[in-house]
């Protein structure tokens, strides 16, 4: 037998749940897709991306997503005549897909990176690099991401 207590909070439990579904988007991860090619399209001008060359190591499984782990390398002489001029990594899942972007120079001596990230839930994580002659290199990884680190505030 339930007692009036316990159906009035089973009742306020449900309306709250309910009220909590309608307020996210039901478009998110459309919304997602096109800000994550959107940031794309301006980092290369709708210039091709081909792969390789770049080197992306990021842990394929994340307990928490608030300080993840990621280096970046790009095979490059590194000389005045042939650079990587920018590093560039982005996330599909973030409400703001750029994580970070990084600009060198011949003086950098190599192109490589480490830091740590916020990665919102499990999807790819992409390193682009920008090269002195105006091409462009890729490597992606999947990631499985067990605690979010980035909540959505109606942002995307």
């Amino acid at each position: 037998m339930t007692s009036r207590r316990q159906f009035l909070l089973l009742t306020c439990g449900a309306l709250a749940a309910g009220e909590a579904v309608a307020q996210l988007d039901p478009n998110i991860a459309a919304k997602r897709e096109a800000a994550l090619r959107a940031a794309i399209g301006k980092i290369t001008d709708g210039k091709p991306i081909r792969t390789g060359k770049v080197k992306l190591q990021v842990p394929p499984l994340i307990d928490n997503g608030n300080t993840v782990p990621l280096a970046v390398a790009v095979e490059s002489p590194m000389t005045a005549e042939n650079h990587v001029k920018a590093i560039h990594v982005l996330t599909e899942k973030n409400p703001q897909p750029y994580v970070l972007s990084a600009h060198l120079g011949p003086r950098a001596g190599r192109a490589s990176l480490s830091t740590r990230a916020r990665i919102a839930d499990t999807g790819r994580v992409i390193a682009i690099a920008q090269m002195s002659d105006g091409s462009f290199w890729q490597d992606s990884v999947s990631v499985v991401v067990t605690l979010s680190a980035c909540l959505e505030d109606g942002l995307i």
